[in-house]
């Protein structure tokens, strides 16, 4: 039974709450050293989390002191050992973004949810999207655009009326937001294999950020996103509560 615990909890008073109850019940130990990390707060803390611990060898378990709480389990304290035992694993690749700003500046950053580019000020973006090297949308005018994972297809990615993806897919969703040109086009089922770049025209007149697990570039020229296969996150959920059931739960809600 797993007893080498690292518990971490974002700023918030109930997760600094329950983060001294739970030291105090079971111990602490480092990051580096435990079997496993408990995160407590919310979705937002627990993407932080295993972006800043990607190079562990650790699982993370999640549990809810935050609000939406998504990706985490249900609070409580008296029956962790129990619940870290039986927990079951999803292992997810994260996205790969690479940008470049109109300094010439070359960002990159990860994200386990999506990418997103969105307009920057009053006028619509104009996009060019190509796939592998092929163009495949001349000009996507609209409020922004966004590739998804299937973990992060509940997010964003939904509230912009993107697909709900199976963990088990090997599928990204390329979805448009608000779109006008083409009218109410919805985006597209990619492989995960897709390698997606977008190229914004006339940059200086409609300015577009791109947006990687809230990692902000502002004023890009091009945006480049592939999923990642050399980056694995391990998240433990209570059986019966994982993401594909918590996926296939959202969409009869």
């Amino acid at each position: 039974m797993t007893r080498k615990i690292a518990f971490v909890a974002s700023d918030v008073p109930t997760a600094q709450t329950a983060r001294a109850a739970l030291v105090a019940r079971y111990g602490n130990c480092s990051e580096p050293e435990a079997e496993v990390i408990v995160a407590l707060g919310g979705d937002g803390f627990m993407l932080h989390t295993l972006h800043r611990t990607q190079d562990l060898p650790a699982p993370v378990y999640g549990m809810n002191r935050g609000t939406v709480g998504f990706m985490m389990n249900e609070y409580s304290e008296t029956d962790l050992l129990q619940r870290l035992a039986a927990a079951e694993e999803e292992v997810i690749n994260p996205l790969s973004m690479k940008a470049q700003g109109a300094d010439g500046t070359i960002h990159e950053a990860l994200a386990i949810n999506e990418v997103s580019l969105l307009r920057a000020g009053p006028q619509a973006a104009k996009l060019k999207i190509t796939i592998d090297g092929h163009l495949r949308l001349e000009e996507l005018v609209c409020d922004g655009a966004l590739v998804a994972t299937p973990a992060g297809s509940t997010a964003y990615n939904y509230s912009a009326h993107g697909p709900i993806l199976p963990i088990g897919s090997d599928v990204l969703a390329l979805t448009a937001v608000a779109a006008f040109r083409p009218r109410r086009w919805r985006g597209a089922l990619l492989p995960k294999t897709a390698h997606v770049r977008f190229d914004v025209l006339s940059p200086a007149k409609r300015p577009v950020m791109a947006d990687a697990d809230s990692r902000w570039v502002k004023n890009v020229l091009w945006v480049e996103i592939a999923s990642d296969p050399g980056i694995a996150h391990r998240i433990l959920f209570d059986p019966g509560h994982g993401l594909e059931e918590r996926l296939i739960r959202e969409q009869f809600v």
